[in-house]
């Protein structure tokens, strides 16, 4: 039960963020795309580092149906277990997004109207979760505390070398067609998404067990 605690306020608190620090970088930065953008992923990674740190040992802070999914396939959670992370991780996610607007005195529900469509958006959602559970499932290997750093420098980076600016998360992904601001993606463009990101996540977990075979890592 205190796992199951752990990612919805991790998730929570992570989508809280994205939608939030949007919502404040659309406000100030006057029109300014890359300053709004600079701003959305600063705080994504701080928050991210943040969150992995104080959940890791609980939960494993996966905030991520994706990182579920392949703990699952590493046999580190059950069938139940897997269940029951990623309903908490959409719920937290969601109840994010509603407190994301109602601190900035917005209509709690809304419905995104951020077209993110196309063959370059949804292959950039294949790179950027690849690079993400490649990141996490190679520092795992690394020192304690490694993970937190090297996801949050990940993420800041992939907002910026993806054309999709790395959703990489379908928990974060569904919460973002319930805002319609700088950081929300419109529900059609939901599915090829997840889609994309299952096939990043899977990609990554497959050479990494080669990796593991062929290095002994």
């Amino acid at each position: 039960m205190r796992a199951f605690v752990c990612e919805f306020l991790g998730t929570l608190f992570l989508v809280a963020t994205v939608v939030g620090s949007g919502i404040m970088a659309e406000n100030l930065s006057m029109g300014n795309q890359a300053l709004a953008l600079l701003a959305n992923a600063i705080a994504t990674g701080a928050i991210l580092y943040v969150l992995i740190t104080i959940f890791n040992d609980i939960s494993g802070a996966h905030f991520n149906p994706i990182v579920s999914l392949i703990m699952f396939a590493m046999k580190k959670l059950s069938f139940s277990e897997f269940l029951a992370y990623i309903s908490v991780q959409i719920i937290g996610g969601v109840i994010g997004t509603f407190l994301a607007h109602y601190m900035f005195e917005m209509s709690i529900i809304q419905l995104s109207t951020n077209a993110r469509t196309g063959i370059s958006q949804y292959f950039s959602e294949v790179i950027a979760t690849f690079g993400l559970l490649l990141t996490i499932l190679l520092g795992a290997k690394q020192k304690i505390g490694s993970v937190a750093t090297l996801v949050a420098l990940y993420i800041t980076a992939a907002y910026w070398f993806t054309s999709s600016t790395s959703f990489a998360n379908p928990a974060v992904t569904i919460a973002r067609t319930l805002t319609d601001t700088f950081s929300g993606i419109q529900y059609g463009d939901t599915i090829p998404f997840i889609m994309a990101q299952i096939i990043g996540g899977l990609l990554a977990y497959l050479l990494f067990k080669y990796l593991s075979q062929s290095k002994g890592i």
